[in-house]
């Protein structure tokens, strides 16, 4: 490429050259897309048809499945074309998957704080729990996730368009992701850094602190309660989600 001019494409090196190799792993990473995909749309359809489970904990749930399709989604499907056909990505398809990988990455980790704070309230205020966690509430709860992620992946992006790239376009990954194409970029990236370092602690730090807080007065409640029967049956309903936290 000439110097001093951006790239329009980029290569998605992948893992190996060896066609067996890609063989292997283009049916392995199709067939765990395929399971990812089937399971969770299962989950949406039994959520959706079972009136036994409208209910929040169920409600955030459904949402988390149709992230953890739409995260997949980003990725898998271009990690699949670079295996069997061509590795090259244009410069905006490149942007927008990495937008999308934040967008739906951030949105996912502020959902599971949301669900934490729909245990805290089961747990520890029971009678008040449907009040608190009402429908209106509950969809501010997942507008706001997805507010949150949306405004990350804005912060993180539009520096991103500033960059010039004017030396190597080989990505040596999979998919384009934030650490990899910065590294290419033959202008200043500190600002890029920065920012994406304050986002990302900023974030996580307060959806930590939320599931954190949620759980802490959650184990307590749970560990008043005399009856281990009552205590088994608190701590399953929140095991699935600390499992996914973890």
């Amino acid at each position: 490429m000439e110097n001093q001019t951006s790239a329009t494409y980029f290569v998605l090196l992948g893992f190996s050259d060896n066609p067996l190799v890609q063989i292997f792993l283009f049916l392995m990473f199709l067939c765990i897309y395929a399971a990812t995909l089937m399971g969770n749309m299962v989950i949406l359809m039994i959520i959706r048809t079972n009136t036994h489970l409208h209910s929040p904990m169920y409600f955030f749930l459904s949402h988390l499945s149709f992230l953890d399709v739409c995260f997949s989604s980003v990725t898998v499907p271009r990690a699949l074309m670079s295996l069997c056909s061509s590795r090259t990505i244009s410069y905006y398809g490149c942007i927008a998957q990495i937008f999308f990988i934040f967008l739906t990455g951030i949105t996912e980790v502020f959902l599971l704080s949301a669900m934490a704070y729909d245990r805290y309230a089961a747990i520890c205020k029971p009678l008040y729990y449907a009040q608190i966690m009402n429908r209106e509430f509950c969809r501010g709860l997942v507008g706001g996730a997805w507010a949150m992620g949306f405004i990350y992946s804005l912060v993180n992006m539009l520096p991103l368009l500033k960059l010039k790239f004017c030396s190597s376009n080989v990505i040596r990954n999979f998919s384009c992701e934030f650490p990899s194409l910065v590294d290419l970029s033959c202008t200043d990236t500190f600002l890029n850094r920065v920012m994406f370092v304050i986002a990302a602690n900023t974030g996580g730090g307060f959806s930590f602190l939320v599931i954190v807080l949620s759980y802490i007065h959650a184990i307590r409640t749970v560990l008043k309660m005399h009856s281990a029967e009552a205590k088994r049956k608190t701590f399953s309903t929140c095991s699935s989600h600390l499992i996914v936290v973890v």
